[in-house]
């Protein structure tokens, strides 16, 4: 049975840094792309990054490029999003999410689903 599940959330002041991981279990995790989301209170859940299963190139969304990195070791079946300079508006629940299809991370529809981790970024 497919499982991811995330680890690493917290309360950080604005400027800090906190790394996510998502662990996976069930599958192979070369296999397929792993992607971060987020929903923020009142607001639609929206994709932050990915990375592919093939070629494991990576994609950030415009709110967090130059401060976010995806990046995966297949050999502890782990995906990390290393997050800097933290601002905010990065506060919401941050979701991992697999599928072997590339195509259905893009749409946002990606099969499985973690339970979630609350990043909050307050002074």
């Amino acid at each position: 049975q497919v499982h991811v599940v995330e680890s690493g959330g917290g309360l950080v002041q604005p400027g800090g840094s906190l790394r996510l991981s998502c662990a996976a279990s069930g599958f192979t995790m070369d296999a397929y792309t792993i992607a971060w989301f987020r929903q923020a209170p009142g607001k639609e859940r929206e994709g932050v990054s990915y990375i592919k299963n093939i070629d494991e190139k990576t994609y950030h969304a415009d709110s967090v490029k130059g401060r976010f990195t995806i990046s995966r070791d297949n050999s502890k079946k782990v995906v990390y999003l290393q997050m800097n300079d933290l601002k905010p508006d990065d506060t919401a629940v941050y979701y991992c999410a697999a599928d072997p299809r590339t195509t259905e991370v893009r749409a946002g529809t990606p099969n499985y689903w973690g339970q979630g981790t609350q990043v909050t970024v307050s002074s």
